[in-house]
């Protein structure tokens, strides 16, 4: 294939991640997205009301149990012209180092914010990474049917609080709880919304021209126009170079579950979304989208299909075309890899995939040999930034409680260590019948516990231990702090980093001044800071 026809399809390309606090409706707008794109043909909510299934990206048995995104799923569907890999990520704090790999991977974000909560803690911090790492965010102000914010009082916190200037697509007639439907300002006519029965297919929507929408919503949509000329005046119009930049915002105004909203959404993001661009390799020059074939890896996944038990591996397809069969080169270690068993991912749903342009996602069966990060290419070499990595928060011992299933326990352990469900430890003291779990939060543990009990019938304790941040030393430093009281060394499975572990910043601090020789240093890197900061 020809370089301008990989420039092409890259071109048709749209990948983003929906990103959110818990609750937002996240998971819904999710499913929402591929109701209107047609690839389903009736959404269930989240947690499978009216006896249908449950949202599609939410594959994880845990995960349907509770009515929350636990881990990161992929959606590809075709739109219009265009090709969209969706990537549904957790919203829950305790999962976010989850949601920044996947960050690593999209062009693009949507942000859903509820109506009547506006920016809460873990939006705000999201907010920071794509302004960090210079992500294009679209907002989608979420749960509109219901009481809320006013939409000015909402804009004006986005500005406010974040300093990314809001530019509204889509503007709410009707307060928040009595959505009458929005004013479309790029067609200028407005567009009601009517909900279908049980709000499983897409929304009836009618578009109602300026006089005739006076005359029927009288007040409600009198003030919506004079709002929307406050906007007008406050220059906050739309500028696709500016939004590029993650220097504004587009708004737009919706109902996920009621389906209100939707198809404008995604319309705006086939229109306004950027395709894919040239990935800067580790020493920060791009390589071109029409270079020979380059991927990363950004997610491992097990046992998505229990039938299967297979292992996936997350793909981001950064230039070139990728052919089934292919023999790429693994970066790491030097060594071919086959792509003989390459598929397309819809939730937990599976294809076999035979090409794939940059900005696809695709997922690599039985790829025991990759871990988070890995390269894989042909032709000139291609080393991708490391993949942020977040400073432990919560440590865990973790044992089986059926010594007759060691094996098991040990095989499980280093499943969730290679997915980075988990950062697995070990040390001297406790052995490898009982390595530790370092987390960003403690519901990780739980993850951990529930899939080796589901996945390979292994019972376990979890018994938390008494830190809450770990910093890097070396092998004399683990030595020189062997015995210090509350201060216990480990050596990280992942990487055989050697870490020591405390129980706050002022038993950290006593330490460094009573060891100054021994290094104590932080786990994130410094492109990392400016997104969370260390442990």
């Amino acid at each position: 294939m020809s370089d301008n026809a990989v420039v092409t399809e890259a071109r048709r390309r749209r990948t983003f991640a929906v990103i959110s606090h818990p609750d937002a409706g996240k998971s819904t707008i999710t499913e929402a997205l591929a109701l209107h794109a047609q690839v389903i043909g009736e959404a269930g909510a989240v947690h499978g009301k009216g006896g249908r299934k449950g949202v599609v990206s939410d594959w994880m048995a845990m995960e349907q149990q509770r009515g929350i995104s636990i881990t990161s799923a992929v959606l590809q569907f075709a739109y219009r012209d265009c090709v969209v890999n969706l990537l549904d990520t957790p919203g829950h704090a305790d999962f976010s180092e989850d949601t920044y790999r996947v960050l690593t991977a999209v062009d693009c974000a949507v942000m859903l914010l509820d109506a009547a909560k506006g920016l809460e803690p873990q939006t705000l911090k999201l907010f920071e990474v794509c302004r960090h790492r210079r992500i294009p965010v679209i907002t989608f102000i979420n749960k509109w049917d219901r009481p809320g914010m006013a939409a000015l009082e909402l804009l004006d916190e986005i500005e406010t609080r974040i300093g990314v200037r809001p530019t509204p697509l889509t503007w709410p007639v009707g307060i928040a709880g009595d959505f009458h439907g929005v004013i479309d300002l790029r067609a200028d006519h407005m567009v009601h919304f009517e909900r279908t029965p049980g709000g499983s297919r897409a929304a009836i929507e009618e578009v109602v021209a300026a006089p005739e929408a006076a005359a029927r919503y009288g007040d409600d949509y009198g003030t919506a126009v004079e709002e929307i000329e406050l906007l007008a005046a406050s220059d906050q119009a739309h500028d696709q170079k500016l939004f590029l930049e993650a220097v504004t915002t587009p708004v737009l105004f919706g109902a996920a579950v009621a389906n209100f909203g939707v198809r404008q959404l995604l319309d705006v993001l086939i229109e306004l979304g950027p395709p894919p661009s040239p990935t800067p390799d580790v020493s920060g020059e791009p390589r071109p989208i029409e270079a020979p074939f380059s991927g990363f890896v950004f997610k491992m996944q097990a046992n998505m299909n229990p039938a299967h038990r297979d292992q996936v591996a997350f793909l981001r397809v950064c230039s070139g075309r990728f052919e089934r069969g292919m023999v790429v080169t693994h970066g790491p270690s030097g060594r071919p890899f086959t792509t003989k068993y390459a598929q397309a991912m819809f939730g937990s749903s599976r294809d076999t995939i035979d090409e794939a342009y940059p900005g696809d996602v695709i997922g690599l069966v039985n790829a025991t040999n990759l871990s988070i990060g890995d390269a894989l290419y042909v032709d000139r070499k291609v080393t991708f930034p490391p993949l942020p990595s977040y400073a432990p928060e919560h440590f865990a011992a973790i044992r089986t409680t059926d010594t007759s299933k060691a094996k098991r326990f040990r095989k499980g352990i280093a499943q969730l260590d290679a997915e980075g469900v988990v950062q697995v430890l070990y040390s001297d003291l406790r052995g490898e019948q009982a390595p530790v779990l370092a987390a960003v939060g403690p519901m990780q543990f739980e993850v951990a516990a529930h899939r080796l009990q589901q996945e390979f019938s292994v019972p376990v304790t979890v018994d938390s231990l008494p830190f809450s941040m770990a910093r890097r030393t070396d092998a004399n430093g683990a030595l020189a702090l062997r015995g210090a009281p509350g201060v216990e060394t480990f050596t990280r499975a992942r990487d055989g980093a050697v870490l020591a572990a405390f129980p706050n910043r002022w038993r950290l601090q006593t330490v460094a001044n009573d060891h100054p020789d021994v290094p104590l240093e932080p786990l994130l890197a410094d492109t990392d800071q400016a997104a969370t900061p260390a442990g």
